[in-house]
């Protein structure tokens, strides 16, 4: 579900604290794009929301979202935007999330997260 290489690489390149910044944005931007999705967005939107949660999964090391994105934006670009299966990309990142917040803790933490790591 989680790329931990890509996560450990990423804080190392980064260092903690920029790292930790990182996070927080992702945090919060994907759980804006996750909720406008809940809001079923019309099937025009639809492509666009993808194609940012599965640019930001992938680079935060999400891979099981991201794989999901991928499909669904292929399927909305194709016309079959009602095809697309929002509630089980919506169940990935929840389940995600919690993964990733719970493997924060043996890259050194997750301290400076605050409220978005709730």
């Amino acid at each position: 579900m989680i790329d931990w290489d890509r996560v450990a690489e990423l804080r190392s390149d980064m260092g903690a604290e920029d790292f930790l910044e990182v996070v927080a944005l992702f945090l919060a931007e994907v759980q804006e794009a996750a909720d406008r999705l809940s809001r079923s967005p019309a099937p025009e939107r639809l492509e666009g929301e993808l194609h940012f949660i599965k640019g930001s999964a992938y680079n935060l090391g999400f891979e099981a979202l991201g794989a999901l994105c991928t499909s669904g934006e292929r399927m909305a670009a194709a016309g079959s935007a009602a095809d697309v299966d929002v509630a089980a990309i919506l169940a990935c990142y929840a389940q995600s999330r919690r993964e990733f917040l719970a493997g924060l803790d043996s890259l050194g933490g997750k301290d400076g997260l605050g409220a978005v790591s709730k």
